[in-house]
């Protein structure tokens, strides 16, 4: 006999499928049992009626057969036996990939949670573009976890939580499955903000009194009111979520008492007329309050949302709120978080189409994202709806993400375009390109062929295209660095052995880099510089067989350092060493070139443990950049000495990056700072200027 639960299921399905495909559901019940015999939620409960339950969410959607018996298989392939071809076998091709969308990555190994989560959710979203129906899955398995999350662990709740707000509401507000995304915002603020959610749930218990009876009320007397006037129209009422009203005392500073309109009611009428019409009834039934009336439908939102919203009075002494629309506008309005994404859309087009489109363009978007991680943050982004409008000189609209800035126009307009940009006319005003931009600017950017795209960009760029095109110019930069210090590290080491590039055949170097799993010269450079691979080792390699027994020649040639290398030359921590100072480099594995001072106390040890991989470096004659160097400075301890002491530093055009104050005395007080200098010419003015500051008792150069 089947289990309450599973009967209830069948029943539903009943009302809705053909016989045969309530079979094929049951089927898969018996299925699911057998694979997941034995094993218990955190609840207690057989880990089956778990995803029966998804099921039944799904059959209350009228979801087809394919479907609901995916949903109860979705967890086989992750937590049993059952494999993708157990399933394919078993029930159908559909099915099986189905459930296989669905599946999380658990059983592989990341260096981190974050990646897991972010690797998981990369494979939802390529499913999800491929079959709508996974996320239709996903998101009812999430909504049963969240209805029964208190077994889990405070902290496993605030994450879960937190996940199912930043990303799984989004989704459903993109799909318009508005009433799931409400019991989600609903689950995930409650045990996300436990206190915060108690708090503003008793304030709307307190101050609605009966809030079905004021719903019923109001929706009546509008009702009446618009069929004695003649006007056509469906009312529907509601009282705000309580996520709702959080959201608008976060995002406008509003207290509880300020959030006006509790109950939301909508007029849906024919046609445009009509909604004018209505809204004169409504302010003939109740009295609006100043200020509160908008007319979207002659002036929409940048979105292309468009309704007419006032807030009126009440018998009831509570504010509510009235939004009147089409049906061609509710159609758009419904869809929530999508609603720019609906207006555009062909007219034609079903919303598991728009929806597909939108999810193939958040993949295609994301293709460049170099890692997991990243591309979880960049669809993050995609998922906020919120945006602005702004124009070319040419007049052309593009659409931003809120928050936009000059630098996220550039990139919307080209990537070249952004990766040159170096200032923004914004209104006919120059401004830098870290100007956030409002709706209805006019945007011209200005760019410097040379240009190139910098780290500090990530910083304030909100769109996921800047985002990613300037990691991957970073990116290839890095790579470009890398590669010229590797081959001259190479020549350097075949020079010493009498040899040279030029002189390596190809198919000598393509059988090398075949040993090595190498695809290209550049990959094997790269390793190089990084320190993963000995210069003096490959060179070796490299040589004829004749040849590989000759000892290595004096290194005759030293590497110069001319601060353009980037990220495949690092200056270390320990000493601080800037131009001037006689260094020495270190091939550090994994991080590349090191360069210390050769005073430094680490350079003894790393010469007696590690002598093949320290090199002979030194400046070039011009150098460029800005260079760490930390000093000790012993002062007088008193009010406005680290003023003055700052004073000094920006009078020699010193760039303080850091300041310490780990002790002071009665009399004295000890500051550590890190500054940015461009050689030791300008360090030895600045300790001498800082020794003439009345304040100063001693200046050191710190070393280790």
């Amino acid at each position: 006999m089947l289990p309450g639960p599973v009967r209830e299921l069948r029943d539903l399905l009943n009302t809705y499928l053909e016989p045969q495909q309530v079979a094929v559901v049951l089927r898969a019940y018996e299925a699911g049992a057998v694979a997941h015999e034995g094993q218990k939620r955190r609840s207690g409960e057989d880990y089956i009626f778990h995803p029966v339950a998804v099921a039944r969410i799904l059959a209350g959607m009228r979801m087809d057969y394919q479907t609901i018996a995916a949903a109860i298989l979705h967890d086989t392939i992750e937590d049993t036996h059952l494999e993708h071809a157990d399933l394919e076998r078993d029930f159908d091709e559909q099915i099986a990939k189905l459930v296989d969308g669905v599946t999380k990555l658990d059983k592989m190994k990341f260096r981190t949670r974050q990646e897991a989560d972010a690797e998981s959710f990369r494979k939802l979203l390529l499913a999800m573009s491929r079959d709508l129906r996974v996320i239709f899955i996903k998101l009812a398995d999430r909504l049963h976890n969240m209805r029964t999350i208190e077994v889990m662990s405070p902290g496993a709740r605030r994450r879960i939580s937190a996940e199912t707000l930043q990303i799984y509401t989004s989704i459903a507000g993109r799909l318009g499955m508005n009433e799931l995304r409400e019991e989600l915002e609903e689950l995930g603020f409650r045990h996300l903000h436990p206190n915060r959610y108690r708090v503003i749930r008793r304030r709307v218990r307190k101050n609605a009194g009966n809030r079905a009876e004021i719903i019923d009320s109001v929706t009546e007397a509008l009702k009446k009111r618009l069929s004695e006037a003649g006007i056509p129209a469906r009312v529907e009422g509601r009282t705000k979520t309580t996520y709702s009203i959080y959201c608008k005392m976060r995002d406008k500073s509003l207290s509880f008492d300020e959030v006006m309109d509790l109950y939301a009611f909508r007029i849906v009428t024919h046609s445009e007329p009509h909604c004018y019409q209505a809204l004169g009834v409504a302010h003939a039934l109740y009295k609006p309050k100043p200020g509160s009336f908008k007319d979207y439908i002659a002036l929409p939102k940048p979105n292309g949302y468009q309704s007419l919203h006032t807030v009126l009075g009440s018998p009831f002494d509570v504010p509510v709120e009235i939004q009147i629309r089409t049906e061609e506008m509710d159609l758009v309005a419904e869809k929530g978080a999508a609603a720019h994404w609906l207006y555009k859309a062909t007219p034609d087009g079903s919303t598991a189409v728009r929806a597909r489109e939108w999810l193939l363009k958040l993949v295609e978007t994301q293709s460049r994202a170099g890692d997991s991680v990243e591309f979880l943050d960049a669809a993050k982004a995609e998922l906020f709806p919120d945006e602005i409008f702004v124009f070319t000189p040419r007049g052309k609209i593009i659409d931003l993400k809120a928050d936009a800035t000059a630098l996220d126009f550039a990139y919307a307009i080209h990537t070249d375009v952004g990766n040159e940009a170096v200032g923004a006319i914004i209104d006919k005003e120059k401004l830098p390109l870290n100007t956030r931009l409002e709706t209805g600017q006019t945007v011209e950017i200005l760019t410097e062929p040379g240009s190139a795209p910098e780290p500090e960009w990530l910083e304030f760029v909100v769109t996921s295209k800047a985002r990613t095109s300037i990691r991957s110019h970073l990116k290839n930069l890095e790579q470009a660095d890398s590669v010229a210090v590797g081959d001259r590290l190479l020549d350097q080491a075949l020079a010493r052995r009498g040899y040279s590039m030029e002189r390596v055949s190809d198919r000598r170097l393509a059988r090398y880099l075949k040993k090595l799993g190498l695809d290209r010269i550049e990959d094997l450079l790269i390793r190089i510089a990084r320190g993963d691979m000995l210069a003096g080792v490959v060179a070796q390699k490299l040589l004829p067989l004749t040849q590989r027994r000759q000892t290595e020649g004096p290194a005759t040639e030293t590497l110069t350092i001319g601060g353009t290398e980037g990220s495949a030359i690092d200056y270390a921590n320990c000493c601080h060493p800037v131009p001037g100072d006689p260094i020495m480099g270190y091939l550090s594995p994994g991080k590349g070139i090191v360069i210390h001072r050769q005073r430094c106390r680490n350079v003894p040890e790393l010469r007696k443990a590690h002598f093949e991989r320290c090199l002979d470096v030194a400046w070039a004659p011009v150098m460029r950049g800005q260079f760490s160097v930390r000093l000790k400075i012993v002062t007088i301890n008193g009010p406005g000495v680290l003023a003055s002491v700052s004073a000094t530093l920006s009078e020699v055009g010193a760039n303080i990056e850091r300041v310490e104050q780990p002790s002071t005395t009665r009399e004295t007080a000890i500051l550590h700072f890190t500054l940015g200098v461009r050689d030791r010419n300008q360090l030895a003015r600045i300790i001498r200027r800082l020794r003439r500051n009345r304040h100063v008792l001693k200046v050191v150069r710190e070393i280790a």
